[in-house]
């Protein structure tokens, strides 16, 4: 019985978690759209040196107010999941908006003054001002909603989160985009008063919803301390996490030899960056939950929950991956509506990296629940070096597809190093007998016909989302048939058929019995 209890309390956090990546999912679709619909409706509307200062100005805003946050998106929910009393929680919460908002205003008022220089510099000499200046402004109201998100993930509550980030700042924004863009004419002006307002409301409300889980009001205690010792490291690593997915825009716009090269390469990144989002829904409730089972001693359950979701993020990511690299140039060309094959070509490669990447899993989210925030600066130090490198190398020889091919690498080496460092460190990795099979048999047994069948057709709107369902099917059918599920899988199954109140034929044939779990406990 006590075997019994123990699998039922281990299904009950992937209950949860799963729970959680499901609505994070829907809010992250949500908010991936409205990015992707943000871009192609500027590159469709903007002239390409517009869109370009755009890309530039969107670069510098999530780049500096990732280091605006000094490690605190990860530190205030880490925090937070280890405290019982309000003042502590609290005072968490405290510390973290006075840091991080000081250092937000100290770095928007620093752009706002090297506003000529940095355009300059940076963007294009042709470009106003105000396009910087904008960007700049919107840094504190980013941090201050990305504060009060990072409280609501440690009170480990995903439907907050989903309202106020995903659904509202995301769908104001764009809202606000289309009203400026055709209501007013703002053109690229419209995209930074977008930002601004869409931030500022969406830091009110944020705030407003962790009221009802924390009464902000009240006394409290900071622990300044001990939560910049562990978020200190993190503010490199965040700083490197941003730069790999922003500096190479910003180093095409001062390296690349050929005109608007920062704009050609945005028509494919967007893309690419969906695959990070499916390793990102896990990532939400992962990490809070991964500390709280630290701070019991549980990391037997911790590598549990990190295989089985490392595996279900590979599964899941895979037919968008198999799409994205077996027919870039149709995706770019259907939805971003241009025909660049450098555009199709980013998308491919950075793709292979992004996948390569997440088939680490929540590596790095383990090594901060754990407080090992020391590794994590190693680790992204040397990456950033690298990126840096490769970019001044590859950059001006190669322009988009060498800006491509850094951040691929940096990306996989980023991850994978880490991997590595929690393997030797906890013996903890995603490598099961299970998840090595799916790493094994889905490109095995997937890329030799799309390949095949991407040099006889050309998808259109209609085909490329038909491509996609069979791909999925595929895939789940060929993970079922040759024996990649577990018993543990069991628990997602369970949730989308409550979900969508239907019993999904045939799969259960193919998931082992659930007594060998109990017969582990024992």
């Amino acid at each position: 019985m006590a075997g019994e209890g123990s699998a039922a309390a281990d299904d009950a956090n992937l209950s949860s978690l799963v729970s959680s990546a499901s609505l994070v999912l829907v809010g992250s679709l949500f908010g991936s759209f409205s990015k992707l619909f943000e871009k192609t409706l500027l590159a469709n509307v903007l002239s390409t040196p517009a869109y370009d200062a755009f890309s530039l100005g969107f670069s510098m805003l999530t780049f500096s107010s990732t280091v605006a946050l000094v490690g605190f998106s990860q530190g205030i929910p880490r925090f937070m999941s280890r405290f019982q009393d309000d003042r502590d929680v609290r005072g968490v919460w405290v510390t973290g908006l006075v840091i991080a908002g000081i250092a937000a205003v100290s770095i928007a008022a620093g752009l706002v003054l090297a506003r000529e220089w940095i355009r300059d510099v940076v963007f294009d000499p042709n470009v106003s001002v105000l396009v910087p200046v904008l960007f700049a402004v919107a840094i504190p109201l980013v941090v201050g909603m990305r504060i009060a998100v990072g409280a609501i993930r440690g009170h480990e509550n995903t439907i907050y989160r989903t309202y106020a980030y995903d659904l509202l700042y995301n769908g104001l924004r764009v809202g606000l985009l289309l009203l400026l863009l055709f209501g007013f004419g703002l053109g690229v002006f419209a995209a930074g008063y977008a930002y601004i307002v869409a931030a500022g409301v969406a830091f009110v409300v944020a705030h407003v919803l962790l009221n009802r889980l924390l009464p902000l009001r009240g006394p409290f205690r900071t622990h300044a301390g001990a939560l910049l010792r562990f978020s200190a490291p993190l503010v490199i690593a965040s700083a490197v996490s941003s730069m790999l997915s922003q500096i190479d825009t910003i180093m095409l716009g001062a390296l690349a030899e050929a005109p608007n090269a920062a704009g050609v390469y945005q028509y494919g990144y967007p893309l690419a960056a969906g695959l990070p989002v499916i390793l990102s829904v896990f990532g939400f409730l992962y990490m809070p939950l991964a500390s709280r089972l630290d701070d019991d001693s549980n990391r037997e359950e911790v590598d549990r929950v990190y295989k089985v979701t490392t595996k279900w993020i590979y599964i899941a990511a895979f037919p968008l991956f198999l799409t994205f690299v077996a027919f870039p140039g149709d995706v770019v060309s259907i939805i971003m509506g241009t025909s660049d094959p450098r555009s199709a070509t980013v998308l491919a490669i950075l793709s292979i990296g992004f996948f390569m990447s997440a088939a680490n899993g929540r590596c790095q989210d383990t090594l901060s629940a754990f407080g090992y925030t020391g590794y994590i600066l190693a680790v992204n130090t040397v990456t950033a070096v690298l990126n840096v490198a490769l970019n001044v190398v590859l950059i001006s020889t190669y322009g988009v597809v060498g800006a491509a091919v850094a951040s691929a690498v940096s990306f996989f080496v980023l991850n994978a190093t880490a991997m590595l460092v929690l393997w030797r460190t906890t013996g903890i990795a995603p490598f099961s007998k299970w998840t090595v099979r799916a790493f094994l048999v889905l490109p095995l047994g997937l890329f030799p016909p799309a390949l095949v069948l991407s040099d006889v057709i050309t998808l259109s709107v209609v085909t490329l989302p038909v491509f996609g369902v069979l791909a999925s099917l595929a895939a789940v059918a060929l993970v079922a048939v040759t024996g990649c599920l577990q018993a543990e899988d069991e628990v997602p199954i369970d949730l989308v058929e409550q979900r969508l109140g239907v019993r999904i034929p045939l799969i259960r044939r193919y998931i082992p019995s659930g007594t060998q779990r109990i017969d582990r406990d024992r």
